[in-house]
C-alpha cells in the first residue's frame, strides 16, 4: 500500500488496484469558499468521472473507489461545503443549495467538451441528478439512491426512529428560525449506524470529525428537507442507472424506486448483491465496478 492509501483510514474496507495510482489536492474558489478537489488517475483520459459523496461522506471516503475507476477515466471527487478539506467562510451558515450550486458550477467550469459521467452515492444520487438536469453537461448518472425528501418513507428512514422523520419538517420550521445557526452532531440526526453493513466502516465514518462524525447546521437540515429538484423526474432526459444496495438496511431501494419510476429518460435498475449502503461488500461492488466502467467505455 503506498503513502496516500496508507494515510486514508478508509483504505482498508475497499480492495486497492493493482500498481500506483496519482492523486493531487487541488482547491477551486467558489462564493467565497474554497472547494476542496482531489484529482485521481490520468487527467488525458478519454471521459470525465465526477464521484459526489452525501452527508457523512467526503472526498477521502470515496477515495479507494476513485481508484479504481482511474484507469478508465480522469476521475474528481469534490469535498462539498461542510465536509472534508474545503473551506467555508461560514459554516454555520452552510445550507443544502449550497451543495446544489456548487455541483452545477463545477460541471460548468470543468466542462471540457468530453463526456462526463456522474455518480452519487447515498444523498449524492440525487445531487447528481440536480447537476445533470440544471447544466445538460453529464451523459449519464450512476446513483446507489434517490432519495427525495419530499417523499414520507424517504423522511422517515433518514432519522433514527420513523416518527422523527415524520415530525422533523414541521419541527425544523419552528427551530431552525432562531436556532439555524446551531450546529448539532450529525450522528444525533441521521441514523449514522446503518451508513455501512461493516462495523468498522460505521466506527472509521464516525470517527471522522469532517465526515460523519461532524457537525451540521439545523438550518441545513431544514434546507434539505424543504428542498426540490432542479426539475421533475418526468422531465430528466440524461441515461440514469440506481445502482442500489440490495441489503441497504438505511435507505432500501423502495424509499429510491418511487423517484426512479417518474423518470422519463433512458433507466434501469441494478441491484449490488450483499451491499449495504456504502457498498463494500461482494458480489455487488464487482457489479457496480462493472456498471460504471462499461458507462465510461460507451463514451471512451
Amino acid at each position: 500500500m503506498d503513502k496516500v492509501r496508507a494515510s486514508n483510514p478508509y483504505a482498508r474496507f475497499v480492495h486497492p488496484p493493482k500498481g500506483s495510482v496519482s492523486v493531487e489536492h487541488d482547491y477551486w474558489p467558489w462564493r467565497g469558499h474554497l472547494i476542496h478537489l482531489e484529482r485521481v488517475g490520468a487527467r488525458d483520459a478519454p471521459v470525465r468521472l465526477l464521484l459526489v459523496h452525501g452527508a457523512g461522506g467526503n472526498a477521502s471516503a470515496l477515495r479507494p473507489y476513485a481508484e479504481l475507476f482511474a484507469g478508465s477515466a480522469d476521475v474528481v471527487v469534490p469535498d462539498l461545503p461542510g465536509y472534508g478539506q474545503t473551506v467555508a467562510p461560514d459554516p454555520a451558515g452552510v445550507r443544502y443549495g449550497h451543495w446544489q450550486a456548487v455541483l452545477a458550477d463545477l460541471l460548468r467550469a470543468e466542462d471540457d467538451g468530453r463526456p462526463l459521467v456522474i455518480v452519487g452515492a447515498s444523498m449524492g444520487g440525487l445531487l447528481a441528478f440536480d447537476a445533470a438536469a440544471a447544466t445538460g453537461l453529464a451523459s449519464a448518472v450512476i446513483a446507489t439512491c434517490l432519495l427525495d425528501p419530499r417523499e414520507p418513507a424517504v423522511r422517515a428512514r433518514l432519522t433514527w426512529h420513523p416518527f422523527l422523520g415524520r415530525a422533523a419538517r414541521p419541527a425544523l420550521r419552528v427551530l431552525a428560525g432562531p436556532l439555524a445557526r446551531l450546529r448539532l452532531p450529525l450522528a444525533w440526526i441521521a441514523d449514522m449506524r446503518h451508513i455501512a453493513n461493516d462495523p468498522g466502516m460505521v466506527r472509521a465514518l464516525l470517527a471522522d470529525p469532517r465526515g460523519g462524525g461532524g457537525r451540521v447546521p439545523l438550518g441545513w437540515m431544514r434546507s434539505f428537507l424543504e428542498s426540490v429538484p432542479s426539475v421533475e423526474p418526468e422531465r430528466f432526459s440524461t441515461p440514469l442507472v440506481l445502482a442500489h444496495p440490495a441489503e441497504d438496511r438505511w435507505t432500501p431501494v423502495e424509499v429510491s424506486l418511487p423517484f426512479y419510476e417518474r423518470i422519463g429518460g433512458p433507466k434501469r435498475v441494478v441491484m449490488l448483491e450483499g451491499c449495504g449502503h456504502f457498498p463494500l461488500e461482494e458480489p455487488g461492488l464487482c457489479t457496480l465496478l462493472d456498471v460504471v466502467r462499461s458507462t465510461i467505455s460507451g463514451f471512451a
